[in-house]
């Protein structure tokens, strides 16, 4: 199934609970949050959503392996331990029976444990057991598997990044600046934010691809569309327009900008049930302050 393809009948006996954990200040500057997913649904049967646009995470799964897909491509089995580096369109994925931890990684946390540029896995996912960027993380999926409680493995995940900090390159102070920029209501251009870091356009546009996956322009575009949705979100009663952020010239600009990132209509998005999503928004906004992970403000 590809991401612009009709929703699949919900099946009755739907169980689904997400709930977040905060991680220790040591790790707030390059973790977002961590996460527990976990869904049960009648044998044979799936749910499906779609997942805005975000920023990096790692996801451990037990039980049935969700088939995911990202911008339009047919939707396959995910990987045991799968890599998502930041997005830029909605991903597609339909659950059964599954227990996922998560882990948000942000600009700064990606220049921190990944050795990898941003961009090289922009938009995409991968098998992390496989891929030598990831090495480091492979024991964590293998011990969670023997954790039953719940606290204690998430706190088992903050330890096991706490420990790599220890080894890890230093900061890159413009990384945390750039991302503060960015979930500034009140920038609006590539200019602004040259100027807010005092750094050349084509800076910013290096530093843009290796920390946080795309052009500037691209980003701002970005976060613009995710302020938006995330209102809408949280109170799905209201009306498009009054979610609009002020950035948008009008209501067409912002539907060009929906159907870019989400591969679909507000009306289309709007009329879809959100089975995952819907309930997480408001959980991840009562826990950790914003509704997506995209407007999550770093600390540090």
């Amino acid at each position: 199934m590809s991401e612009r393809s009709a929703p699949e009948p919900e099946p009755t006996d739907v169980r689904i609970a997400t709930r977040f954990f905060a991680v220790s200040p040591a790790l707030r500057p390059y973790l977002s949050t961590i996460y527990l997913t976990e869904v049960s649904v009648p044998a044979g049967s799936r749910v499906d959503d779609y997942l805005h646009p975000e920023w990096a995470n790692l996801r451990f799964i037990e039980g049935e392996l969700p088939l995911a897909s990202l911008g339009g491509a047919p939707a396959v089995a995910t990987p045991r331990f799968v890599a998502t580096g930041p997005t830029s369109t909605a991903s597609y994925f339909a659950a059964g029976n599954m227990r996922v931890w998560g882990i948000g990684i942000v600009p700064m946390g990606w220049a921190k444990f990944i050795p990898l540029a941003a961009d090289d896995l922009a938009d995409r996912f991968c098998d992390a057991a496989a891929h030598p960027a990831f090495a480091a993380f492979v024991s964590l999926g293998e011990t969670l598997r023997e954790v039953n409680d719940v606290d204690a493995a998430a706190a088992m995940i903050d330890a096991h990044f706490c420990a790599l900090l220890r080894d890890a390159p230093p900061d890159d102070p413009a990384i945390l600046a750039a991302h503060r920029a960015l979930v500034d209501h009140d920038l609006a251009t590539v200019a602004d934010l040259s100027a807010r870091l005092g750094l050349s356009e084509r800076t910013v546009e290096r530093l843009s691809h290796r920390a946080f996956g795309f052009s500037p322009k691209l980003l701002l575009r970005r976060q613009r569309f995710l302020r938006s949705l995330a209102r809408f979100m949280l109170d799905p009663s209201m009306a498009w327009i009054d979610t609009i952020d002020h950035h948008y010239y009008d209501q067409a600009q912002f539907t060009r900008d929906f159907t870019k990132f989400m591969g679909m209509s507000p009306r289309e998005y709007a009329a879809r049930p959100k089975p995952i999503l819907g309930a997480a928004a408001k959980a991840r906004a009562a826990a950790a302050g914003a509704a997506v992970q995209g407007l999550h403000k770093p600390g540090g």
